[in-house]
């Protein structure tokens, strides 16, 4: 059975290369497109692009309603369909403009790889998700074992990310030369770390715990006192793995920088396993913007918050993390219940009732 058609990969290679070099697309990304591609030629048999018609792209789009989920038996969510008939749609945009395409595809082609406004509504759904509280970090902190140098590694790892609200892939990237407790600051330099959108910005240390602090700063200095690291060497060093008892197994730090983040959400996954329910790194940037929620009084302040934590844009900040849980909804709510039940200060209220005779009598006045 065919697995592949000629003309497909190499429009779809083309393609690649406009989203990596004209649009500045990431690899990720790009590879989520060559996947929906994929499930796409495999519907269709792997038949040529250019006898495309609409109503492959109605039957592709049923399809999607009863497929699975390879790895959980599940069908597949509204989230994972409306991302895949995105990548489509805009595949099939650019293939209309394309010489070789335009006597086969019309623009309006793509707009058939849509959801319905009801299930775009369900997939773009933001479920409640887990926002460890600071209390509650620092108790996973506590409870991390400091018998080897891996664990230390482990748990100042933890603590970085509450101190500073720093991506699981920067953190992944950062050299020891990135981090100054002196001026309590790291900069995320897109030269040599994994910033997002490959943005340069400083972040200064959050006013979390002290304690916090402190284990991050005890980490460093232990790299450069004990192991002797410089400026270069990464600032949470991977696992050195060697042979132990005919097996092999941890023996230590190296002086390489992980390839990704995936051993750093391993150990978040092991830490919270032992004191709690799992939360991601990425969830403790929603708990530092609910704590500049809290404590910042002014928008200036809750300007520079924002840009600690690398938002170009304050409504970055409020849409992406700022989001109230119900529990802490159902809490202001009640407050403001409780507020309202409060009988009004007399003076107060007398001054309510002359500024409304003032309006009242300056709009009978000719």
């Amino acid at each position: 059975m065919r697995k592949h058609h000629p003309a497909n990969e190499r429009v779809k290679h083309d393609y690649f290369i406009y989203l990596r070099e004209a649009r500045g697309r990431c690899e990720q990304t790009i590879d989520a497109t060559a996947a929906a591609l994929v499930r796409f030629e495999a519907h269709t048999r792997y038949r040529d692009f250019k006898r495309f018609h609409v109503e492959t792209a109605l039957s592709f789009k049923r399809s999607l309603s009863e497929a699975l989920n390879e790895r959980t038996g599940k069908p597949l969510s509204e989230s994972t369909i409306l991302k895949t008939l995105n990548a489509l749609r805009q595949f099939f945009q650019w293939l209309s403009r394309e010489p070789s395409y335009r006597s086969c595809l019309s623009h309006t082609d793509a707009d058939y790889f849509s959801l319905s406004t009801k299930d775009k509504r369900i997939a773009k759904a933001c479920p409640d998700k887990r926002v460890p509280t600071i209390e509650q970090i620092i108790h996973v902190l506590n409870c991390m074992p400091t018998k080897t140098e891996i664990d230390c590694r482990n748990r100042a790892l933890i603590a970085f990310c509450l101190l500073t609200g720093a991506r699981d892939g920067a953190i992944a990237s950062f050299k020891l030369k990135h981090f100054n407790h002196t001026e309590d600051k790291v900069v995320q330099d897109a030269r040599e770390v994994q910033t997002k959108f490959a943005k340069t910005f400083t972040t200064w240390f959050l006013p979390v715990p002290d304690e916090v602090r402190q284990i991050v700063v005890t980490w460093v200095e232990f790299l450069k006192r004990e192991k002797l690291f410089g400026p270069e060497d990464p600032l949470f060093p991977s696992t050195k793995v060697g042979q132990r008892n005919g097996a092999f197994a941890p023996t230590g730090l190296s002086r390489v920088h992980w390839r990704s983040a995936a051993p750093i959400r391993a150990i978040f996954k092991t830490a919270f396993a032992q004191a709690g329910p799992y939360c991601t790194p990425h969830s403790f940037r929603s708990t530092l913007v609910q704590l500049g929620e809290r404590i910042c009084k002014s928008p200036e302040e809750f300007k520079a918050y924002s840009q600690n934590l690398g938002h170009d844009s304050v409504l970055t900040t409020f849409a992406s993390y700022g989001r109230v849980s119900h529990t802490r909804q159902a809490e202001l709510i009640k407050k403001l219940g409780h507020k309202a039940r409060v009988p009004r200060n007399d003076h107060v209220q007398e001054l309510l009732e002359r500024l409304l005779t003032e309006l009242s009598l300056g709009a009978s006045a000719p």
